[in-house]
């Protein structure tokens, strides 16, 4: 357990204390300011193209980030297991998207247990056999399941292939009592390579075509089946599909991106940028929030620092963490230019510095994780901080 948990768990006061001086580190921050743009921004970009939004909850796990996303409109949150249903169930999260097929027994009693207690649930399915064995849990309970169907691409993730394999699942569901057909969903990230654009619109296409097929059919449960796709990287792509008023009438398309909530220096901020050059007309900018602090430990030779923090902290895929800057109390923060991290241990990272490099023992370097998803899962709680780095809030993760 960190020394932050096992304050938090006595009850020892961290809010409204210094980063720098008062808490142990290494230790993540996010920002204040620029998590309430980044929340902001994208539900406006999803209520102005007629979506709603269900942000994916791996992503930090944090549910007093949830209540900040659902608070500023979002209508759900997106899962990806049982277990983190329970738990964002647990921290007032009624509707649960579970963006992933359910299986194994213990993972079916968890979700029923959830919908016995009123959450509004529902979980993506692929297959006859995978409906099949719902079918026979549910039934037995007498409760009903609801499942959206995935539709998968080439050498992807999960999800139906092809026209036929669709045909049997949409058969099998329908004799399925205990299993009722909600909506469509996709997963268009792993999409790339040259010509990925063209790609994901095909892709978004598919997903639409698919629901108006099935609506037609009268295959859905719902009288306003889903259509949900859309990372943090391509939203726009999916949005501009689902963007549609025969779409907005007849269904409900969610969009449900993750990592914007705390974006980053490098792979977000990158995908942002093509998402801009696409559409030039779109005001604003998601902005980088997240970042962990930790000492300058060791000058142990010209040109080397090493920094008290390593992969027990931070990512480290698909980049190095990136330095951002040295801080010293009650000076300003200096940007830490021409300095990279050259590796990362599970203590410490090696920082490639120039050789007159204004860095001392027991400075402390920001870094900022480029995908910032397998940073949250290393933390029992992060620390919500202002611009001159006071504590504001102390928010556990429940990985």
């Amino acid at each position: 357990m960190t020394f932050q948990a096992q304050q938090l768990e006595k009850g020892a006061p961290i809010t409204g204390q210094s980063l720098l001086e008062d808490v142990s580190l290494p230790a993540t921050a996010i920002f204040d300011s620029p998590l309430a743009n980044n929340i902001a921004w994208m539900q406006r970009y999803a209520d102005d193209h007629g979506a709603q939004l269900a942000p994916h909850g791996k992503t930090t796990m944090t549910p007093a980030l949830f209540r900040r996303q659902l608070d500023a409109g979002a209508w759900g949150i997106t899962l990806a297991t049982a277990v983190q249903c329970a738990a964002a169930f647990e921290h007032g999260v009624a509707r649960l998207l579970m963006a992933n097929q359910l299986v194994g027994t213990p993972n079916m009693a968890i979700v029923a247990d959830l919908i016995g207690r009123g959450a509004d649930y529902c979980c993506v399915v692929d297959s006859a056999a995978n409906v099949a064995a719902l079918d026979r849990f549910f039934g037995e309970r007498g409760l009903t399941l609801n499942v959206l169907i995935e539709l998968g691409v080439p050498g992807g993730r999960c999800g139906v292939r092809d026209a036929s394999a669709l045909t049997a699942l949409v058969d099998a569901i329908a004799a399925a009592p205990a299993i009722a057909l909600c909506g469509v969903e996709g997963y268009e990230a792993l999409i790339g390579g040259e010509h990925a654009v063209d790609r994901i619109r095909a892709y978004a296409g598919q997903l639409v075509a698919t629901l108006h097929g099935l609506m037609d059919a009268g295959a859905f449960a719902d009288r306003k089946p889903i259509v949900t796709a859309a990372g943090s990287q391509w939203f726009d792509l999916i949005a501009e599909a689902f963007d549609r008023v025969d779409l907005r009438e007849r269904c409900t398309p969610v969009l449900r991106p993750g990592c914007y909530v705390v974006h980053d220096h490098r792979s977000y901020r990158d995908a942002l940028a093509e998402v801009k050059a696409r559409h030039p007309e779109l005001e604003g900018n998601l902005q980088p929030a997240l970042a962990v602090f930790a000492h300058v430990q060791s000058l142990p030779e010209p040109g080397l620092a090493v920094v008290a923090m390593g992969k027990r902290d931070i990512s480290c895929d698909p980049d190095l963490p990136i330095p951002l800057q040295r801080h010293r109390p009650g000076e300003p923060a200096h940007a830490l230019r021409h300095c990279a991290t050259r590796k990362v241990m599970d203590q410490h990272t090696m920082l490639a510095i120039p050789e007159d490099a204004d860095l001392r023992i027991g400075d402390i370097v920001s870094f900022d994780a480029s995908h910032p998803c397998l940073t949250f899962d290393k933390w029992r709680q992060v620390l919500r901080v202002d611009d001159a780095l006071r504590v504001l809030e102390v928010m556990p993760t429940f990985f």
